[in-house]
């Protein structure tokens, strides 16, 4: 199963990467953007980030007991200090799905923050979690 879970990651990740392409301006570091010169990144990288979500995430007993699988897409902020704030679900499944992506994402240790012109900003990020049975 973690197998599937990685996969359906990788192939999504680079979906949501390439959506990613609009701007928001930032107010005084007020608002977040969603693209920066230099996107934040979670201590270790890309796959470093699989392999958290795949250690962490547990399949809810009630969604498996009733065969429910899916893509949770679920969005965050990653702050100026690199903590996470503001996790929310984008595209819900299954409502302990997506409080299961919702957990996992709010425990994420600290990621190395974004960069605009110099300086720390808050950005904007998305990712996919698969919920798949096999």
């Amino acid at each position: 199963m973690k197998e599937l879970i990685i996969l359906s990651l990788m192939a999504v990740f680079g979906l949501t990467t390439a959506s990613a392409q609009k701007t928001v301006v930032a107010e005084k570091n007020q608002q977040a953007f969603d693209v920066v010169e230099q996107m934040p990144e979670f201590p270790g990288g890309i796959k470093a980030l699989l392999d958290y979500l795949c250690q962490n995430v547990k399949y809810p007993a009630d969604a498996e007991k009733q065969k429910i699988e899916g893509r949770v897409i679920a969005n965050f902020v990653v702050e100026t200090d690199g903590s996470i704030s503001n996790v929310e679900v984008f595209r819900p499944v299954f409502p302990s799905l997506d409080a299961e992506a919702v957990r996992v994402l709010s425990a994420m240790p600290k990621w190395k923050p974004g960069m605009q012109s110099g300086k720390v900003v808050r950005v904007k990020y998305t990712v996919p979690i698969s919920f798949n049975l096999k």
